[in-house]
């Protein structure tokens, strides 16, 4: 969600994407500058002291000096109690000192924690379901701990915020929870005259200068989490595009610095296409009726709501936090533990642009990059624990949250097809109950399982939950005329997979120079299938276009030399709607099967090697092989 990158790089001044060096490192570099300069772990997600109201609106007016470190604010915040209530607490950092709080502008008591809380004393008991609004007035300078930035470029003064992931309390009181968005916010942006200001939503008038100092007010009209709120102040020249197709457009607005104009005109140039081509897959984009924008700034990237903040114009940080706009911004994840949702989507969304701008051979550059990163390590899970959610180190690994959880859904779309895979994805990226909500893993997985017309549990169970990958070992022999057998086994680097199931890339070539692709659905270890192929194979190829997690594979020719179990069996189809059929070596003497809870399931063969399925309900089964050497458990799909 964050693109929080404090980029260390200079601004690249090619726009153009160099894979041989970038593969695993694009999305590196961008996860090491989301995780904020990771000073500290944290060791707080949600503050329990707050969910007993929800945000409805914010007023921000803010007074800032981009070359003073120090901000004065005022926060007017409507909400509305869950619970009844005789005080209201508030995240906000020691360093913010609050100089009153007044509600229907009567003084209240309060008092600044240890814990980094402004609890408010209530004039009176609030009651459940009723709305009330409190005025905090306050001022402070900032901790130095990534999220609060006053710096220089070019000799010129900047100030801005990057508050993913529990940076917002750090420069105005808020309710720290993502799950708790405002329905939305104003911001009145004060500072010297001299220079321009950002913030998320629209500009509802111009500027009203006072003085030496002049105030820029913007609305956003969206719901908004309070780690996204943003600000931006520095000497911008600013330019617009547009975005959309029309009658449907909306403005782009880009502020950069002025010794970069040149470079940023030139390098944004194919922000409007970038769009039109992720509103082809996702749907319009979600702030249609604001803006959307580019804001440089000095390190990082964050995809906040309406504008970007960026801190170079290389196209991967730019594609990646306009991706974010949808994968974090319109849905966000609920939990630090879903951070995947967020960052493995956004990448995800990179690869299918470098697909359609780049080509084929470059999106295979760059999976074969991915999948050298994610499985440099024989650990990790895409999914967090409750411990590593609590470490912005481990929520932003580029290894796991960015890669891995790229490369499933990558692995998600070839278990799929193109086209089911890519209505589920906009589908829920289109869920009336979670567009400008939050979102967790099970909301994701079931608009996946709704397309794909059965269970993703063990998919998600083996690539989402647990950790690890698959060393494959790939055996191929031909047999009678146009038919290869293929042997299929399988290697975990990690414990916690007995063993990955997954719909397998092979392709073979013949003497002539011919190429066949296809796919086997393997689900068990040393499961054989026999392939119908046109020609006499030379060779084979495991996953020649790089689409599944895996590390070390073999695929071998055995001509002859293969050793096919005398008891192997074949199953086919799966899933499986109607008839499956089992080829057998050696004689069966029964075959049984149960569901997953151990139920007895009667088995009715409609001939000697064909079993009836059409009246099983859909779900999973374990069909139990028996033959004299041995007994075989095939689990079987039933859509």
């Amino acid at each position: 969600m964050k693109t929080r990158i404090i980029y260390i790089l200079l601004n690249i001044l090619s726009f153009s994407f160099v894979f041989s060096q970038e593969g695993k490192h694009h999305t590196d570099m961008i996860s090491k500058k989301e995780k904020k300069s990771a000073l500290s772990k944290k060791n707080v997600q949600f503050n329990p002291n707050t969910v007993n109201y929800d945000v409805t609106y914010h007023k921000l007016e803010l007074k800032v000096n981009p070359s003073v470190r120090n901000i004065s604010g005022k926060v007017t915040t409507t909400y509305t109690a869950l619970s009844n209530m005789n005080t209201i607490t508030f995240d906000l950092v020691s360093q913010m000192v609050v100089s009153s709080v007044k509600q229907n502008n009567v003084n209240l008591s309060f008092i600044q924690n240890a814990n980094k809380e402004l609890v408010i004393t209530l004039p009176n008991t609030q009651l459940a379901g009723t709305s009330a609004s409190v005025e905090i007035t306050y001022a402070g300078i900032p901790p130095s701990t990534g999220h609060v930035f006053f710096t220089t470029h070019n000799s010129s003064p900047i100030f801005f915020t990057l508050s993913e992931s529990f940076g917002d309390r750090e420069w105005w009181p808020c309710k720290q929870d993502m799950r708790d968005k405002i329905d939305s916010i104003d911001l009145y942006i004060t500072a010297p005259s001299q220079y321009v200001a950002v913030g998320n939503g629209v500009e509802l008038a111009a500027p009203v200068i006072s003085g030496s100092d002049k105030t820029t007010h913007f609305h956003h009209n969206y719901p908004i989490p309070a780690y996204l709120v943003s600000v931006s102040v520095t000497n911008y020249s600013t330019f617009n595009q547009t975005g959309g197709t029309a009658p449907n457009t909306y403005p782009i607005i880009n502020y950069v610095f002025p010794e970069h104009l040149n470079l940023a005109q030139n390098n944004l140039g194919q922000v409007p296409s970038f769009l039109t081509f992720f509103e082809s897959l996702l749907g319009v984009y979600p702030y249609s009726n604001e803006k959307y924008g580019n804001a440089e700034v000095t390190e990082s990237g964050m995809e906040h709501p309406t504008v970007s903040f960026i801190s170079n114009y290389n196209r991967y940080m730019m594609e990646h936090e306009m991706a974010h706009q949808w994968f974090g911004d319109k849905i966000t994840c609920a939990t630090w533990n879903d951070i995947w949702l967020n960052e493995g989507f956004a990448t995800f969304m990179d690869e299918l642009l470098i697909e359609h701008y780049d080509g084929n051979a470059a999106g295979i550059s760059n999976r074969t990059s991915l999948i050298n990163h994610i499985t440099s390590q024989p650990n990790g899970a895409v999914y967090l624990t409750d411990a590593e959610a609590l470490d912005e180190d481990r929520i932003f690994d580029g290894r796991l949250s960015y890669n891995k959880g790229a490369m499933v859904l990558n692995m998600l779309r070839l278990k799929l097809g193109e086209t089911p895979f890519l209505l589920g994805l906009k589908n829920y990226i289109n869920d009336p109950n979670l567009i400008y909500k939050t979102a967790g893993t099970p909301d994701f997985k079931a608009h996946m399982e709704a397309v794909y017309g059965s269970s993703l549990t063990d998919f998600f169970n083996d690539w989402i939950y647990n950790q690890g990958y698959p060393v494959y070992t790939i055996k191929a022999q031909n047999m009678a005329a146009g038919q290869v057998k293929v042997l299929v086994s399988q290697t975990q680097s990690h414990a916690s997979v007995n063993y990955f199931e997954m719909r397998l890339p092979l392709q073979f070539t013949g003497a002539g120079g011919q190429v066949y692709n296809t796919f086997v659905n393997n689900t068990v270890n040393n499961e054989s299938f026999t392939v119908n192929v046109p020609f006499t194979i030379t060779g084979v190829r495991f996953d020649p276009e790089k689409h599944i997690i895996s590390r070390n594979n073999t695929a071998t020719l055995g001509l002859g030399n293969v050793d096919f179990e005398k008891d192997q069996i074949e199953i086919y189809p799966n899933p499986v709607s109607n008839i499956l059929t089992v080829d057998h070596v050696t004689p069966i003497d029964k075959v049984t099967m149960t569901n997953m809870v151990g139920q007895a399931i009667p088995v009715h063969f409609i001939n000697k090697n064909q079993i009836d399925f059409s009246k099983f309900s859909p779900g999973v089964y374990l069909l139990q092989v028996h033959t004299q050497n041995s007994t075989k458990t095939l689990k079987i799909i039933k859509k």
